[in-house]
Formats: C-alpha cells, structure tokens, sequence
C-alpha cells in the first residue's frame, strides 16, 4: 500500500532514468518509516502534452495515495522530504510539487480481500 504516481514533462527522463527517478521516490518514502518494507509502488507518467501556466516548463508532481490513519505532521514531513530529494535530483526543474491523498480502510479493497 502506498502508492506514488510521478506525473511529469517528458524531458525530465531524459535528464534521468525513470527508474533512477522512482527509486529516489521509493527510498525516501521508505527512510520516513510510515510504511511497512516492500508496500511501496511507484509509477511515473511522462507527459508530452500540458500546459503550466500557458509555458511548456518543466515539471515534477508526485501524488502519494496513503491509507488513512497517518497524522498532518508525518504526511507533511513525506512530502517535504520527496520534495527536497527531487529538488536536489532536478535542481534546474522550476516546478517540483507533491500532495498526499488518504483513503478510508474500510472502502478499500484489492483481489486477495476478495
């Protein structure tokens, strides 16, 4: 369970591998300690397509998918450090962001629930 989904313009895979990008993601995520070893997905989705402010500038967003249950404090300290290893990563990339999204236990399921 949680689960990153990088969204970001295409260029920045070429500035570094995708997996290289969703290992930093993943290692970052696992450093904070909120999840159990070996839940943590990551996905990366390059745009060739978007418009940031009526300009193609580069962008870096990370929406986290976490089960509910974690405080404001721990979700704030996951998306500051993701931030701040991709800002380090990509420090020439204008646009670097990140929002957490939590869900209910109850209304979650997946195929070995059923």
């Amino acid at each position: 369970m949680p689960h990153f989904i990088i969204d970001c313009s295409e260029n920045i895979i070429s500035q570094k591998s995708p997996n290289d990008i969703m290992q930093k993601v993943y290692d970052t995520a696992e450093l904070t300690q909120l999840f159990d070893k070996g839940d943590i997905k990551v996905r990366i989705n390059p745009f060739k397509h978007y418009n940031i402010g009526n300009s193609k500038d580069d962008f870096i967003h990370v929406f986290a998918n976490i089960m509910e249950g974690r405080t404001s404090s721990q979700k704030a300290h996951l998306s500051k450090s993701i931030v701040t290893e991709l800002k380090l990563m990509f420090p020439n990339v204008p646009i670097i962001s990140m929002n957490i999204r939590g869900f209910e236990r109850a209304a979650y399921f997946n195929k070995p629930m059923v």
